[in-house]
């Protein structure tokens, strides 16, 4: 399956905006629009008629969580996949396509933060690539940073 990125449409935001996870993943729903000047796209695969989105990616500000500081030559990277889609093999076409992406932004490194309960999303971030390079609390929740050259 080929994905691609492209612009966030308005049926996009709408659908995006409804997004809901169950169980311990509901901490991933969606709590409003995304802005699309703050560094999101979507991710889709197929071609006219057969395009579904599949997720969003996210880079730069709003990619990192509270009080993680910004770091120079780094791009910080989030993703969110649709929610009938979790579970189904897709993750690493899904997050390689993000990334891929990123790494013509200009920056030297990537970097993205994991809740350190969510082992799956762990793992497909280190089969891309990317190291644990430390953790960051916000609250009471703790995440693993990692990172990857952008190459």
């Amino acid at each position: 399956m080929s994905m691609r990125v492209r612009g966030l449409t308005s049926a996009d935001l709408d659908d995006i905006a409804g997004w809901r996870y169950g169980g311990r993943w509901e901490v991933y729903d969606s709590d409003g629009p995304l802005d699309p000047a703050l560094g999101y796209w979507a991710v889709v695969d197929g071609e006219g008629e057969t395009e579904r989105l599949v997720g969003f990616g996210c880079l730069g500000e709003d990619a990192r969580v509270p009080g993680l500081p910004e770091a120079e030559g780094t791009l910080d990277v989030g993703v969110g996949m649709r929610p009938d889609l979790v579970g189904q093999g897709l993750g690493p076409a899904f997050a390689s396509t993000v990334v891929d992406f990123a790494a013509t932004r200009g920056a030297t490194t990537l970097r993205a933060v994991v809740q350190d309960w969510n082992t799956r999303s762990l793992r497909l971030v280190e089969r891309l690539g990317f190291v644990r390079t430390g953790s960051h609390d916000v609250g009471d929740v703790t995440f693993v940073v990692v990172e990857r050259e952008s190459t």
